[in-house]
């Protein structure tokens, strides 16, 4: 099978979310520095990441397929959350989510015969949690690599009470927003 594009991510969700809508891959993850500038508004943090992430793999790579990078994150107000840096780190972020409406980022960056981006943005409302539950939720190892510490097709989705927006892009690569930048390039979908 012919491969289309190149990920920028070593992300086994957003493998499986490409996989999904039958677009043929290769993966080429890059690693960059994930830290929010000073002020940084958390739409111009997932839009730059992301952005970053795509050039970054062309500029190792060359231009011989088109690439796509995403970056996502769990936003409370202002506060951007990114992966857990600790245990004490994600049990912190998982107390503040308790009981509260938040909203998840995504945005996508394509690089193909020019560059293109997309964002989604998805309100979640997480139930009120119990110490227990945030402790054990830690204790299963799922918000290790999570952004905002949960995964929403994992265990954490026991935590949500309503959505409002993209499933999709709450697990890492909103599929609306991604199969319409594909398209626009000429890359097709479901082959």
């Amino acid at each position: 099978m012919t491969v289309q594009i190149i990920l920028a991510s070593a992300s086994p969700r957003r493998k499986e979310l490409l996989d999904q809508i039958k677009v043929t891959y290769r993966v080429s993850p890059v690693d960059l520095d994930e830290t929010p500038l000073p002020n940084e508004r958390p739409l111009d943090y997932v839009q730059r990441l992301a952005a970053e992430k795509s050039a970054a793999c062309i500029a190792q790579l060359g231009d011989k397929l088109p690439v796509l990078a995403a970056d996502t994150a769990v936003v409370l107000g202002d506060l951007i959350m990114g992966k857990p840096k600790d245990r004490d780190d994600a049990l912190t972020m998982l107390r503040q989510l308790s009981g509260k409406m938040h909203q998840v980022y995504s945005a996508i960056s394509f690089r193909g015969r020019e560059h293109d981006q997309a964002v989604s943005i998805t309100e979640v409302t997480f139930r009120p949690l119990t110490e227990c539950e945030i402790e054990a939720y830690w204790q299963s190892g799922e918000p290790v690599d999570k952004a905002g510490s949960y995964a929403i097709q994992g265990l954490g989705g026991v935590f949500v009470e309503s959505i409002s927006g993209s499933f999709s892009g709450v697990v890492g690569l909103p599929l609306f927003e991604t199969a319409e930048l594909l398209s626009r390039q000429g890359i097709g979908l479901f082959k």
